[in-house]
């Protein structure tokens, strides 16, 4: 294993370098992985050798470029389980594809008086859409609350999904305390009533077997740099039958079939949705990260850091001064832990962190309603990937020791 880890931590460079000269410790990866080598380079020789513009020339260099973006496609259709191609949709980023599904399905599916259920977990890209769309077309905006551990309540489910319910919007794990949701049950009730149900996937599809199918979501958005791959580039996955129903978001080029002076008809999918040059690169660097997670395996991966992740819970759950905040059965949450040093702000706490070379994110993590619910002002958030060790994990405990002490509590 542990030539193993050395392997893989070669892989990605910026590991390997130092910050206020210590080594650099990175726990900051819900908000964005690193990048393997292999990511590097696939780019590096996109620009060198096939940079063209996609689905728009007859010459070698843009039949390539057309090659490399529906081949990366195809790669997510497999990583997802999609059953086509036609239901992969590319993106800048999750936000951007929620906020496609907002405006070009939900504004057309909701009416006044119909409702959209939410979880008090949500980022804020799955929040300020729906916000939206209740307030232009009147609809009820509900949310589903927490247990004592940050799971949602079944209670909540049952009561909150109702015959008026025509959206349910949720995330499979929440970025601010890695709590994982109950998919799969929500999904089968929401639709016990018709209701569709998008699923934000940022924090998941990086670390766990996603298949949609077996889920039973209607959609679900990724983004593809907290997955190794650049920033810039994501995902909208949608039934065919569903995204067929929507009319584009944007207008342009590549997303048409005919323009006439007064009038124009659109593509089919997935091209209708993909309006102007797309981020061929960043489309080949997702493609290039599933292909190294692949390798070396999501089962891996998961079983990786669900070991990281219950070590940290039970370093980080023996520190008197430390409180933790979601699950602490680390079976129920994803490689996220939110805590607070007693006395201490967040802030003042991932500063003095960045002093000792470990990099956490510290502030309401784009989710204040929660941060409201939970009656704090913010947390300091530890992330992990698989290139992450129980070593570093030790340093980052060490050094949160010295925090109260730095600050003059003297403990």
């Amino acid at each position: 294993m542990q030539n193993f880890m050395q392997d893989i931590r070669k892989d990605f460079p910026a590991l390997s370098q130092q910050i206020n000269e210590k080594s650099l410790i990175y726990f900051d990866n819900a908000a964005t992985t690193h990048k393997p080598k292999q990511v590097i380079d696939a780019l590096t020789t996109y620009y060198e050798k096939f940079n063209a513009n996609p689905h728009r020339g007859a010459h070698y260099l843009s039949i390539k470029s057309t090659e490399i973006y529906e081949d990366a496609r195809e790669t997510v259709r497999k990583f997802i389980h999609a059953k086509s191609s036609k239901e992969i949709i590319f993106t800048k980023n999750a936000t951007e594809s929620l906020n496609i599904l907002a405006f070009s399905y939900a504004m057309n599916l909701v009416e006044e008086g119909d409702e959209i259920v939410v979880s008090i977990l949500e980022h804020h890209s799955n929040l300020l859409p729906w916000q939206q769309v209740a307030k232009l077309k009147g609809a009820t905006l509900k949310f589903l609350y927490l247990n004592k551990d940050g799971g949602i309540k079944d209670t909540e489910i049952e009561s909150k999904i109702t015959k008026k319910t025509k959206l349910v919007s949720i995330t499979h794990m929440s970025n601010a305390l890695g709590n994982i949701n109950p998919i799969e049950k929500i999904t089968t009730y929401a639709h016990q009533y018709g209701a569709k149900v998008i699923l934000d996937g940022a924090q998941s599809v990086p670390h766990m077997t996603i298949d949609v199918g077996k889920l039973g979501i209607d959609f679900m958005v990724f983004s593809g740099h907290k997955m190794l791959a650049p920033m810039g580039i994501g995902v909208l996955y949608g039934k065919e039958a569903l995204l067929k129903e929507m009319k584009p978001f944007l207008f342009g080029g590549n997303m048409i079939e005919y323009v006439y002076e007064d009038y124009a008809s659109f593509a089919e999918l997935p091209f209708k949705l993909e309006a102007g040059t797309q981020n061929v690169e960043g489309a080949l660097g997702l493609m290039t990260a599933i292909n190294y997670i692949n390798e070396i395996g999501m089962e891996k991966i998961q079983a990786i850091e669900a070991d990281l992740t219950s070590y940290a819970l039970e370093k980080l759950t023996n520190l008197d001064e430390v409180v933790l905040y979601g699950s602490k059965n680390s079976k129920d949450r994803g490689a996220v832990i939110s805590f607070n040093i007693k006395d201490v702000h967040p802030h003042d706490t991932a500063s003095i962190l960045d002093s000792y070379g470990v990099a956490v994110r510290a502030g309401h993590h784009c989710a204040q309603p929660l941060m409201r619910y939970l009656e704090i002002p913010a947390t300091t958030r530890a992330s992990f990937s698989f290139y992450n060790t129980k070593e570093e994990i030790d340093f980052f405990v060490e050094s949160l020791k010295k925090v109260r002490r730095w600050l003059g509590y003297g403990s």
